[in-house]
């Protein structure tokens, strides 16, 4: 796969996500995929996947950056979201919140087969509401 092909195959698992094709998944997903360091099988990366957005009814996956190298993908994704209670054991409970996550995949095959993912918690955690005084 050259660059080009590779980004558009990388666009194309974010359009499957984006619309939580899930039967689809396996068409981007090796099913020995890794996340993180730890092997998590296609199951896993679905099941992870459906998770987030049951906690993120809203959630969509927004390319900021895209950098193919194959076999490599760096991108940098934009999230602005309205998660339903916690986000990454902070309270959201339904407050609107922007974030990004930088995110590097190895593809094997044409499919997504290694992922490190870098969530900014901190720019949620800036955006938390203070907890209110009881003085007064």
């Amino acid at each position: 796969m050259n660059k080009q092909e590779l980004s558009d195959r990388y666009r194309g698992y974010i359009d499957c996500l984006n619309r939580q094709d899930w039967p689809a998944l396996g068409e981007f997903v090796d099913q020995d995929v890794h996340y993180n360091g730890q092997r998590i099988g296609l199951s896993g990366y679905r099941t992870m996947l459906e998770n987030d957005f049951r906690a993120i009814p809203d959630l969509r996956f927004n390319i900021d950056l895209l950098i193919s190298d194959p076999p490599h993908v760096a991108a940098r994704l934009c999230f602005d979201c309205t998660p339903a209670g916690e986000l990454f054991g902070l309270p959201i409970n339904g407050r609107r919140v922007q974030f990004t996550e930088n995110v590097f995949y190895m593809f094997r095959q044409g499919r997504v087969y290694n992922v490190y993912s870098v969530i900014d918690k901190a720019a949620i955690a800036s955006q938390r509401v203070p907890a209110e005084s009881n003085d007064g």
